[in-house]
Parts: C-alpha cells; structure tokens; sequence
C-alpha cells in the first residue's frame, strides 16, 4: 500500500528494519530519531537511497517554546555534523506566494549572507574571518520562472563553488500528527515538490557535484494517504483528492522558518551567539 510522505522515519515506521537501515534515538528538547542507511537498496521501494535522515520531533513549531533557544541549538547541533567546512550556499525552495510552500522562502530571508562582507568590509578582519563565506537565493519555482530550480542552483554552484548546498523546502508526510511538528534533515538532497506528485530534477550532489544537506518540515499531507493510513481501505482511482494543510499555517510556516534559520546560522558561524542571531532580524 503507497502512502505518500517525505520522511524517512514514516517510511520505516515499523519495528523491523531491513538489511543495512540503522535507527539511532537521542535528543533533549527534541526527539530526535537517526536513521542511516548504508546503500541505494531502498531507493527503488521506498524512494530512500544511501545516506542519513535525521526526524527532531516536538510539540508544534508554531507556538514560541519557553525552550525555543535550547531548541534552536539543538538543531543547529544536528545539521553542523552534515555540513563540511567552506562556503555554503542556502536555497530557499518553493513558492512564497503558497503559503504552505513558502518555508523555503521565508528561511532564505533569514539566513545571515556573508560571501560579500570581506570586499565591503576589509578593514574588520577579525569578525569577519570568524564568519563563514555564506549565499543564499530563493529563485521561485518552474511556473514562475520557467527555469528548473536544478538549473539555477547547478549554475550557481559552478559559479561559487561552494563546499555544500543546504536547500530548505516544505515537506509532506502521511502522518496528521507530524504536521507542523517534525524537522527533517538529510544528507541525500531533495526532489522539489515530490512530496505533492510534482517532482522536479532533484537537487543532489550527484547533479550538483557538491554534498546537499535539505532541510524540511511537513506543511502539508495528501487526503488519500490519510484516508489510507486511518482505514487501510483501498481508494477508488477516480476519487478526487486534495492536499490538506493546518488551519494556522501562516503562523506556521513564519515560526518554523525563523527556528530553521536562526539554526543555520549557528551551524554555519560558530562565533554568534543565539542572541547575536536573533538581534540581526
């Protein structure tokens, strides 16, 4: 039975786990659920290939936690340990004009660019060898530009050569409860839109020729696979469906985006604090 989702620890939601597929738990304000798999067996089943999924789990990122700061470095901790040293290039993938698919978007916004800093600002070298050479771009999607976001990004990275690309876009998942409540990080890359059946080239160091770390949170979950995952009744083929998403997804997607962010920026400068971060937006 399909069930439609882009998190790796609905995909391997039972007790058994297949040969090479590892599950790891920790976490304090989160839990946090690891699961790495050592090749691309999975890939044709399940969509899975070779590489680690990180799920942090926790009440509802669109309410400010009294840990909201232990929960910032919390995250940042996970994604510093996908993210080697050198410049990185931040992309904010989807539509800002979609409020469900604007977490990309709304996170770019917010992430610190530095690549500029040292030819504008010379003359602090000391703060400014403390930062880390840091893009960021939200080039919209295909219907907007006609341009696959693949493209831009690959022409982008060959142009800046960065160490890694971190590309943050929103999720689908299959499990209600994880609406809005889940951040998953992988080292595998994303497929843009595969989540809701429009999936774009993918953004992976395969094409791109550098690691890519994506960043997501679950915004929106297909009727069917509900349906499915409550009933395990099989749906007609002609049963129209629809895309359902959180009644205060604005404040959503405006709240995750700024715990991702103020995360990426930890991650990417060590040097800042979690008060540095929040005084710059």
């Amino acid at each position: 039975m399909y069930i439609r989702t882009d998190l790796a620890v609905e995909s391997f939601g039972g007790e058994g786990l297949p040969d090479g597929v590892h599950r790891h738990k920790r976490g304090r304000c989160f839990d946090i659920t690891e699961i790495v798999i050592d090749d691309d067996t999975c890939a044709e089943t399940i969509g899975k290939g070779r590489g680690r999924y990180i799920t942090l789990e926790t009440g509802h990122l669109s309410r400010f936690s009294d840990d909201y700061e232990a929960m910032t470095e919390e995250f940042s901790g996970e994604l510093s340990r996908l993210v080697p040293e050198g410049d990185v290039l931040v992309v904010g993938l989807g539509n800002n004009d979609i409020t469900p698919d604007a977490l990309g978007p709304q996170t770019a916004a917010r992430v610190l660019a530095t690549r500029h800093l040292r030819d504008e600002l010379g003359e602090d070298e000391d703060f400014l060898l403390s930062l880390r050479r840091v893009s960021t771009i939200a080039g919209g999607v295909l219907g907007q530009t006609g341009i696959e976001t693949a493209e831009i990004v690959r022409a982008l990275a060959g142009q800046l050569r960065p160490a890694a690309v971190i590309a943050v876009d929103a999720l689908a998942c299959s499990d209600v409860s994880r609406l809005g409540t889940t951040i998953q990080l992988t080292d595998t890359g994303i497929s843009p839109g595969s989540g809701v059946s429009n999936a774009r080239k993918e953004l992976s160091s395969r094409n791109l020729g550098v690691p890519v770390i994506a960043v997501g949170v679950p915004t929106v979950v297909d009727m069917h696979t509900i349906v499915r995952s409550l009933t395990d009744a099989d749906i007609p083929e002609d049963t129209p469906n629809m895309i359902v998403t959180p009644r205060d997804i604005d404040r959503l997607t405006e709240r995750a985006s700024q715990l991702i962010a103020f995360g990426i920026n930890l991650a990417l400068h060590p040097s800042l604090s979690f008060e540095d971060v929040r005084g710059l937006f």
